[in-house]
């Protein structure tokens, strides 16, 4: 089967005439900047934050080869803003984590919970943009590629984050508290399990969305 890259020319402003694009980006590098400046714990900042800049260079890099939908930069910015916010202490000691916990009768800081739904979520749709509108491939294998990188980019999360426990942190207790396991030893598991959720759920809309928008009569 060969793979080819379509590119479409509508949408393709440059930066400086798309406001909104730069209000995401400057909004973005202010926050960032701020956590960094402010964080209590600087090495763990910088480690989280190693796969934020990445995601930041790649969509910079690729702005003028593939141009997502406002709606993909959207989610994608809400995602950034989220990992960015739970960088800026340990995961387990995020303070909105801890919020959560008195009204929901949480045993455990679950920000970390948040971040890894909110990775099915919010980053499925611009993964299946890239299927879809990149490779041109149908609907089906573009949510079937979909739903089975976001279940890899998980798991490969998941060996990312014990490497670095074991090789940055020595195993030590601060990488214990850098895996943010609290004491679940089925901690990597349930994270996988809820990004896995999340695109589930975002698969399910952008389909029953694409039904909707579809006129009458015509085949899916």
């Amino acid at each position: 089967m060969t793979f080819t890259m379509t590119f479409r020319t509508e949408n393709k402003l440059p930066f400086l005439r798309r406001p909104l694009h730069i209000a995401y980006t400057s909004i973005f590098v202010i926050f960032l900047a701020y956590t960094g400046l402010t964080t209590p714990d600087l090495l763990n900042w910088l480690i989280e934050n190693s796969l934020s800049l990445s995601v930041l260079i790649l969509l910079a890099a690729f702005y003028n080869i593939f141009r997502f939908t406002d709606t993909s930069y959207t989610l994608i910015f809400l995602f950034m803003m989220l990992h960015v916010y739970g960088s800026h202490y340990q995961y387990a000691d995020n303070p909105f984590g801890e919020w959560m916990k008195e009204p929901f009768n949480f045993q455990r800081n679950h920000y970390d919970r948040l971040v890894h739904f909110g990775f099915g979520l919010m980053l499925t749709y611009p993964l299946y943009e890239v299927a879809r509108r990149g490779f041109s491939l149908s609907v089906f294998i573009s949510c079937v590629l979909t739903l089975s990188l976001v279940l890899a980019l998980s798991a490969v999360y998941e060996i990312v984050e014990w490497l670095v426990a074991d090789l940055v942190y020595k195993g030590d207790e601060q990488g214990m508290a850098y895996l943010g396991m609290q004491g679940d030893i089925w901690d990597a598991q349930k994270d996988m399990m809820l990004a896995f959720l999340g695109a589930i759920i975002a698969i399910g809309s952008a389909l029953v969305l694409r039904k909707r928008r579809q006129p009458a009569g015509t085949k899916s």
